[in-house]
């Protein structure tokens, strides 16, 4: 018997099942818990790496009805190359986080059962694999509301503390008011494929074969938009996001960040690009204008953070801006008839969903072990990590340099893709998308600067100089199935940075499939050395001669610099005429942002303190100074406060309405039932 790719991955999820239910049976034995829970999840990764990587690679589609669901309303399942590519994302990551979490999460041990974790961790991994495989609208809402509880009751899992039940019921809230966004738009589609009639339209097969009509498809468009940007954390959705990363355990941040926002970015191809086919191009200049808002807001907001997981939490609001730019484009394109165009700017796109969820898994896992060392997340009381954790270190090295979109690691080949669609995007038929485009561009160009700031920021004041803590604690590097895990994504980081043209073979037949045009035919003109996204007369990139450079400047710089004893001097550093260094002496998080923090001052809420001590004799020379910064986001002033002081008048009002005595009660039932007679008559 030879099993099909769907098969696999309906064997990937049945294991991740499983695995719940014997966490019930083994909760007495904490440690064997966590070995065979997380051992068995990296093997369910791996199927649906396997599936993913097998659908994709042969460009197959495989169909399935499963026998269960309401009557009339069967469960569809369907894995084609797009949720193919999905699939592999989501396993890749889930794979290199679940050997991480063999070590991370013993750290619980002691402490609080990890029964729950396991189990909820276990479901929200199926959860996202269920929401890539659903083909019709009552599948893919189950499965979406499995994934948002399941990562509900992960950012809850240290519930004593008063900001885990906050930031859960944030998002939980923004979470519903999105999925109820995506009910209207399923139900204004299969609703026009029946007439209004039946239920037959709720599969996506039915909506593929249907044309709507112009309003209704851009009712659907905006709906699904919605929904999906306030589960993606796309501004002004975003404000969940920044709250609930930072207070979940660090293995499950990686992965609501890394891959769950990316369910979000697949809902929005799949029914833009497969169930509605043909729009306008002003849908893809709404998709472009939310991404550079994102792009350059996210960036900037993660600039002023002091919390390590905070920062890595608005960086995601950034990268899902970048990845919506790519989208906006291809749309853009798509619309004006220009196929090859869009096969660029979307490759670039999904091309860029793979890196984030990589580099930023990878950094999500070094800030737990930052985290888990230090017991700390406020950078401000970090500094030279590298000595105690140099492995840490190096990986979370990895992960800044891809994110900042720098050569030869991953990030820069996915920007620099989203660059050339800019560049090569001839003259449109429309004025306004001849201003937005170039602006577009300088815009994204400002964001890799931005990003790199930041983590120039991000290392060097949790890794490098001097332990500002006001604590010792007992620091240690983190352990070896922690250490594995963190390998193995900045490997992943690397190889896709060196070999991009074979994982652009391997993705193009999406591409071909969506908008009628591959690249690769062009990008491996030239052989699998170079990358040439048009024509190599235009721009071209080597990667694997670009890593060789680099690892020659290295390798050249350490033997000039080592092979002469007297070549390398240790020298006190200046200090400004003090006799020694400390750790007061040095640059940390607040100081570093402070010019960034003067220029785009507008975009935040800045409150500033500052409080003199005792003196030493003359108010000129304090003993010391207290200094106090809060820097707040905008949007949460501007829309969502006099959104929650309203609800919360009217629920005052409301609430006046109980008054406790039944003569009250049965007065209001007189009223309602003379009211329905009226209508009635």
């Amino acid at each position: 018997m030879i099993l099909s790719p769907i098969d696999i991955a309906l064997s990937s999820i049945l294991l991740l099942f499983l695995i719940a239910v014997l966490a019930f049976l083994f909760n007495r034995y904490q440690k064997f818990l966590i070995t065979i829970s997380f051992s068995m999840t990296t093997i369910a990764s791996l199927l649906m790496v396997a599936a993913g990587g097998w659908t994709v690679g042969k460009g197959i589609t495989n169909q399935i009805i499963l026998p269960i669901g309401l009557p009339d309303l069967l469960f569809h399942l369907r894995l084609d190359p797009l949720s193919g590519f999905f699939l592999t994302v989501i396993g890749l990551l889930a794979f290199f986080v679940s050997i991480y979490s063999l070590g991370y999460v013993k750290g619980f041990l002691g402490q609080r059962s990890v029964t729950s974790l396991i189990i909820f961790y276990c479901l929200f991994i199926a959860g996202m694999f269920m929401v890539v495989l659903a083909d019709d609208a009552l599948f893919f809402l189950i499965s979406w509301e499995v994934m948002a509880a399941a990562s509900y009751f992960l950012v809850m899992f240290e519930d004593e503390k008063i900001e885990n039940r906050r930031a859960a019921f944030l998002y939980m809230i923004v979470a519903h008011v999105g999925a109820i966004a995506i009910l209207l738009s399923f139900g204004v589609m299969a609703g026009l494929t029946t007439g209004f009639q039946g239920f037959s339209g709720y599969t996506f097969d039915a909506m593929r074969a249907t044309r709507f009509p112009l309003g209704w498809a851009t009712a659907a468009f905006l709906l699904s938009f919605f929904g999906f940007a306030a589960k993606a954390g796309v501004i002004p959705l975003h404000v969940w996001l920044p709250e609930a990363h930072p207070v979940a355990p660090s293995n499950v941040s990686a992965l609501m960040s890394g891959v769950m926002l990316k369910t979000a970015i697949y809902g929005i191809v799949r029914i833009t690009f497969d169930l509605i086919k043909v729009f306008p191009w002003w849908w893809g200049a709404i998709v472009l204008v939310f991404g550079l808002v994102s792009a350059v807001l996210g960036v900037l907001y993660a600039l002023m953070q002091h919390d390590l997981k905070r920062l890595l939490a608005y960086h995601s609001v950034e990268n899902i801006g970048i990845i919506l730019i790519g989208i906006g484009l291809a749309m853009i394109f798509t619309s004006f008839q220009m196929p090859l165009l869009a096969a660029l700017a979307l490759t670039a796109g999904l091309f860029h969903t793979m890196n984030h969820a990589m580099f930023k898994g990878l950094l999500f896992m070094g800030a737990g072990a930052v985290l888990h060392a230090t017991h700390e997340r406020n950078m401000e009381e970090m500094g030279g990590l590298i000595h105690k954790m140099p492995w840490t270190a190096a990986f979370f090295l990895v992960g800044c340099i891809s994110i900042s979109a720098l050569p030869p690691f991953n990030g820069f080949i996915s920007e620099w893709l989203t660059f050339q669609a800019f560049l090569l995007s001839p003259s449109l038929p429309n004025p306004l998308l001849n201003l937005l485009i170039p602006m577009g561009a300088a815009l994204l160009a400002l964001t890799g600067a931005l990003a790199a700031a930041c983590f120039v920021k991000a290392f060097g004041v949790t890794f490098l100089g001097h332990w500002r803590g006001h604590h010792n604690p007992n620091i240690h590097e983190a352990d070896w199935p922690m250490r594995t895990g963190m390998m193995f994504a900045a490997l992943t980081c690397l190889g896709l940075g060196v070999l991009p043209t074979l994982f652009i073979e391997w993705m193009d037949v999406i591409s071909e499939q969506l908008v009628g045009a591959k690249i690769a035919t062009s990008a491996t003109g030239l052989g699998w050395m170079w990358l040439t996204p048009i024509a190599h007369e235009r721009a071209s990139y080597s990667g694997p001669i670009v890593f060789l450079f680099i690892m020659a400047v290295v390798v050249l710089a350490y033997i000039f610099l080592h092979v002469r004893p007297a070549a390398i001097q240790r020298v006190p550093i200046w200090d400004c005429g003090f006799e020694k260094i400390n750790q007061r002496m040095q640059y940390n998080a607040t100081s570093f942002s402070m010019p960034i923090r003067r220029i785009f001052g507008f975009f935040f809420s800045i409150k500033e303190q500052v409080r003199m001590g005792s003196h030493y004799g003359h108010k000129a020379f304090p003993k010391k100074l207290h200094y106090h910064l809060r820097i707040r986001d905008l949007f949460w002033g501007w829309l969502y406060k006099p959104v929650i002081e309203v609800s919360f008048w009217v629920s005052r009002k409301v609430g006046k309405l109980q008054q406790g005595r039944i003569q009250v009660y049965l007065i209001y039932s007189f009223v309602t039932i003379i009211v329905l007679l009226v209508f009635q008559g």
